[in-house]
């Protein structure tokens, strides 16, 4: 291997290598303990936790207005849309299809908890980018507009939605949001948390969860950028006795 060649591989490799890959898992939701249910008391995504249980579920695919799914007071609990008496274009399942979140953002007995994970392996002064689909509805039977949004924590970074307005029985698109954040440590919690305006109960929809590194951290330290000029400086005089001897040998 050429000298030169070696040298360019070390001043890279001192500038630092890609961030390490971090922890994140199940961002669709896909992976529970007991199949749709109500989050913390009949079922739980695998990877994420629930600070308050509150009013917080996951529906499989075509569920959320048909057979709904049981709550821990025993009752189905069913969205507004076509097959609930809401032509409100309730689709069948969120753009990433599968199984999806659905949020009460006003319960009445306490706030619902943000639904969390805790994501290792992050470098401090990387970027990250949290994705998601997301969406707004109504629980059925329960009248009124609402108004409500997401709000993304990661660390101590926080994001929010814009606010929607849900007329009554209705429902909003599905929508794609992307949030920019740099984490602080390399152990750092993601969480989730909806909030309505009024007990109607406001439901908040969420599914498609994605966590991608987006920059390749902090600037080089002083001696690593020494070292790449000083590496480049060899690079260059390499070239230089090259161009000279082959002007001898050609004169």
């Amino acid at each position: 291997m050429k000298l030169s060649t070696i040298l360019f591989a070390s001043t890279l490799v001192a500038l630092g290598s890609p961030a390490v890959a971090s922890s994140f898992t199940n961002g669709g939701f896909e992976t529970l303990t007991n199949g749709p249910g109500h989050i913390g008391i009949n079922t739980n995504a695998t990877g994420w936790t629930i600070g308050y249980y509150g009013w917080t579920f996951v529906y499989g695919s075509g569920m959320a207005d048909t057979t709904g799914v049981t709550a821990s007071d025993g009752a189905a609990v069913k969205l507004w849309g076509p097959n609930s008496g809401s032509a409100n274009g309730l689709p069948a399942s969120s753009p990433s299809g599968g199984n999806f979140i659905a949020m009460d953002g006003n319960f009445p007995d306490k706030p619902t908890g943000p639904l969390s994970q805790l994501i290792t392996g992050l470098t401090p002064g990387v970027g990250y980018t949290v994705g998601f689909d997301y969406a707004f509805g109504q629980q059925a039977g329960f009248d009124g507009d609402t108004t409500q949004n997401w709000t993304v924590n990661f660390g101590s970074e926080t994001a929010t939605t814009e606010n929607f307005v849900v007329p009554n029985h209705g429902f909003s698109v599905w929508k794609r949001a992307s949030f920019d954040f740099t984490a602080s440590s390399a152990s750092q919690l993601l969480s989730f948390v909806a909030w309505g305006n009024v007990p109607a109960p406001p439901f908040a929809l969420l599914d498609g969860v994605t966590l991608t590194e987006t920059t390749t951290g902090a600037v080089p330290e002083p001696s690593n950028w020494a070292m790449l000029i000083a590496g480049f400086g060899i690079i260059g005089a390499a070239a230089r006795r090259r161009r000279h001897n082959m002007t001898l040998l050609a004169a």
